[in-house]
């Protein structure tokens, strides 16, 4: 998959998550497997980030490993390095939209406000995290940004969680939500992998696995 439209229509909902412990690496991808879900976004939030990427590419061929929190050229080279199939970062610079677009990667860029998803089209990225969602206004935002940007579609996260996360869903401008409710860090730190398991594979009976937009 080379397009980050594709990447986000392999499942509507992609665990975002983050490890503490390279040793977590495989069988939280082996839970998220064997629930339904072949995505997940591993976050640059801990010091295991990096080799936790690694691991995934490495180890798990059919998964589809992201790099999350990306903010600079340099942390875009070291994911690709490591594997990362795609990238997805909070907001967006020049300079970091110049690298993934230099290097090829798959980019989710981030933003929260009308002139920012503006700025985000008219440098080529039609696809946008919508972030953080809850505190920038929800469904209720993105759903009256859908008509005058409907050349722009959204994986909102940030806020997101089994109670809304149909909301989001069911808008015509959403292409997938991210979402950390099933993959908590207390969950991972804990080795609730059954517990992962049951509930990616209720999140795949509710949502399914792709959205055409």
């Amino acid at each position: 998959m080379d397009d980050i439209r594709d990447i986000l229509n392999a499942n509507r909902v992609v665990p975002v998550v983050v490890l503490d412990r390279v040793e977590d690496t495989a069988p939280l991808c082996e839970a998220l497997l064997q629930g339904g879900i072949q995505v997940i976004e591993v976050t640059l939030r801990s010091e295991a980030a990096m080799a936790a990427i690694g691991e995934a590419a490495r180890r798990f061929p059919d998964m589809i490993v992201g790099a999350g929190t990306l903010l600079d050229a340099d942390h875009v080279t070291q994911v690709m390095d490591l594997g990362a199939q795609f990238g997805v970062s909070p907001g967006s610079t020049p300079a970091l939209l110049d690298a993934v677009s230099t290097k090829g990667l798959p980019f989710l860029p981030g933003g929260s406000s009308v002139s920012e998803f503006m700025a985000l089209a008219e440098a080529h990225f039609a696809v946008q995290k919508f972030f953080p969602a809850g505190p920038a206004g929800g469904p209720a935002f993105l759903k009256s940004v859908a008509s005058p940007l409907a050349n722009i579609s959204f994986c909102p996260t940030g806020g997101v969680n089994a109670d809304n996360a149909a909301d989001y869903l069911a808008l015509p401008n959403v292409i997938a939500v991210g979402g950390s409710w099933f993959v908590s860090a207390d969950r991972i730190r804990n080795r609730g992998w059954a517990e992962i398991t049951n509930d990616v594979s209720d999140i795949v009976r509710r949502f399914g696995s792709t959205k055409t937009l």
